[in-house]
C-alpha cells in the first residue's frame, strides 16, 4: 500500500465514522475507532463490508454527506433482495465522468467516434455513466438504451455508429441479427466496449468476427461509482484500474485472508475519494487476480485479470465445485461448438443430474459433438453429465444479461 493511499483511507474511515449511520453502527459494534488505524499494518483490522450490509442500510444509511450536497442517487436492481441506494455528490459525479473518459481514451476513442449506448438508463448506473464519459471526450453519444433491436440496427446503419457499448449478450444478439439480415457491409462499427457480465473467449471471437470490431472489457459495480472503474487496453492482457481513486485487495473467499500479488481470489475494493457513499473493504464476490508488472501499452495504472466469475456463482454437483468459466473452457476446447450454452440441474432419486445444452455449428454432427463435450467435461472437471446439442440461435438471447444456469434442486 502506498503512503498516499493509506492517508486517503484514513480520511475516508473518519468520514464514514462521523457521517454514515451504517458505518458508525458497524464500527462501534466491532469496537473500532478511526484512531485505531495508525499504520498500514492496522488496515486489515478494518472489518469487511458485504452486499448484505449495504442492503441493511436501505434506503440512505450509507449516505456520508449532508443532504444539500447530494445531487443524485443510483440503485442496484434488487433482484436478489432489498435494493442498494448509492448517493452521489457533484464531485462523485464529476469523478465518475473522469474515470469513464479514461476508459474511452484507453479504448482509443476520439471526438470523431459515434458511440451507440445500449445499456439501461434511469436508476441504474450504466447508460448515464457511459454517456458522460463519451461526452467528456467530445465524441457523439447515441443514447439508445436497451431493447428495440429493429431501431438499434436502423440507427446503427443510418448514423454510421463506430462504437457499440453493450452487454456481451446483447452484442451477440445484434451480431446475429446483422448476419441474418446480411447488412454487415452497411455498418461502420470499429470497436465494442462490453461489460456487465462475464463472457467467454469463444463468445468474444464470435462477436468480434461477426461485427468486425475490436472488443474491450469494461468493469464496474453500482456500489462503486458504476461501470468504468477498469478497462482493458489494446494489449488485451488484463484491465487497468484507477488506483488514484480505488484501492484493490485480493482475498481468499473462504478464509478472508489477504492473498499475495498474482494469486486468484475475491476482489475487495476501498474507495479513496468518494463523498456521497464511501465504501471500506467492500467484498465484491468477483473472482480475479492482480497482475504483477507494467503493461506493454505503457500505462502506469495497475491491472487485474478478467473476472472469472463470482464466488456465489459456483455450483456444486456430485461434490465437485464448478464455476461457469470452467464450462466455458470445456466448450472452447471442442471444435464445432458455439459459445452459447444452458445448464439445467435437477435432483432425481437423491442424485444430482446435470444437463449441458449447447449450440452446435453443424447439427449433422450432433451425436459426435455431444460425445466430445461429455468426454471433455469428464476429463477437465471430473464428473459425468448429460449433453444436448441444438442449432445456433435455439437458446434464448437477452437484451441485458443471459441466465445460463438453472438450478432446480432448491
Amino acid at each position: 500500500m502506498r503512503e498516499q493511499d493509506f492517508r486517503l483511507i484514513q480520511s475516508q474511515l473518519q468520514k464514514v465514522y462521523n457521517n454514515s449511520a451504517f458505518y458508525a453502527k458497524k464500527y462501534k459494534e466491532a469496537g473500532l475507532e478511526p484512531q485505531d488505524i495508525k499504520t498500514e499494518a492496522d488496515f486489515t483490522k478494518i472489518p469487511f463490508t458485504s452486499k448484505a450490509d449495504l442492503r441493511s442500510a436501505y434506503p440512505l444509511g450509507l449516505q456520508a454527506s449532508p443532504d444539500e450536497e447530494i445531487v443524485r442517487i443510483h440503485s442496484s436492481s434488487g433482484t436478489t433482495g432489498q435494493p442498494v441506494i448509492i448517493p452521489y455528490t457533484q464531485k462523485d459525479v464529476d469523478d465518475w465522468e473522469l474515470l469513464m473518459a479514461r476508459c474511452m481514451n484507453t479504448a482509443g476513442l476520439t471526438p470523431l467516434d459515434r458511440v451507440q449506448i445500449t445499456p439501461g438508463y434511469g436508476l441504474w448506473t450504466a447508460g448515464i455513466g457511459f454517456q458522460a464519459g463519451v461526452e467528456k471526450i467530445s465524441a457523439m453519444a447515441i443514447p439508445m438504451g436497451p431493447g428495440n433491436t429493429e431501431k438499434q440496427l436502423e440507427m446503427m446503419v443510418n448514423l454510421k455508429s463506430t462504437v457499440l457499448i453493450s452487454t456481451s449478450s446483447y452484442a451477440l444478439l445484434l451480431a446475429e441479427q446483422v448476419a441474418q439480415r446480411d447488412i454487415k457491409d452497411k455498418i461502420c462499427l470499429k470497436k465494442g466496449i462490453i461489460g456487465s457480465e462475464r463472457w467467454s473467449s469463444k463468445m468474444r471471437q464470435r462477436i468480434c468476427n461477426e461485427l468486425d470490431i475490436e472488443a474491450f472489457d469494461i468493469y464496474g459495480l453500482t456500489e462503486v461509482y458504476g461501470p468504468g472503474i477498469s478497462i482493458d487496453c489494446t494489449q488485451h492482457n488484463g484491465l487497468h484500474y484507477w488506483d488514484d481513486y480505488l484501492y484493490f485487495e485480493i482475498i481468499d473467499p473462504n478464509t478472508a485472508e489477504v492473498l499475495p500479488m498474482g494469486e486468484e481470489g475475491e476482489l475487495v475494493i476501498t474507495t479513496l475519494k468518494k463523498e456521497g457513499a464511501p465504501l471500506i473493504r467492500y467484498r465484491t464476490r468477483d473472482i480475479t487476480r492482480l497482475i504483477p508488472g507494467e503493461c506493454a501499452c505503457g500505462m502506469k495504472y495497475p491491472r487485474h485479470d478478467l473476472i472469472k466469475g463470482r464466488s456465489d456463482d459456483m455450483i456444486k454437483i456430485k461434490g465437485v465445485n464448478i464455476f461457469p468459466t470452467q464450462i466455458d473452457e470445456v466448450l472452447q476446447a471442442v471444435e464445432g461448438v458455439s459459445s452459447e450454452y444452458r445448464v439445467e440441474i435437477n435432483r432425481e432419486d437423491g442424485k444430482d443430474i446435470m444437463l449441458l445444452i449447447f449450440e452446435a455449428e453443424v447439427l449433422d454432427r450432433a451425436m459426435l459433438l455431444m460425445e466430445n463435450v461429455s468426454e471433455t467435461f469428464k476429463r477437465k472437471i471430473g464428473i459425468t453429465i448429460a449433453t444436448r446439442a441444438v442449432a445456433i440461435g435455439d437458446l434464448p438471447r437477452s437484451e441485458k444479461k443471459t441466465k445460463r444456469i438453472i438450478d432446480n434442486r432448491y
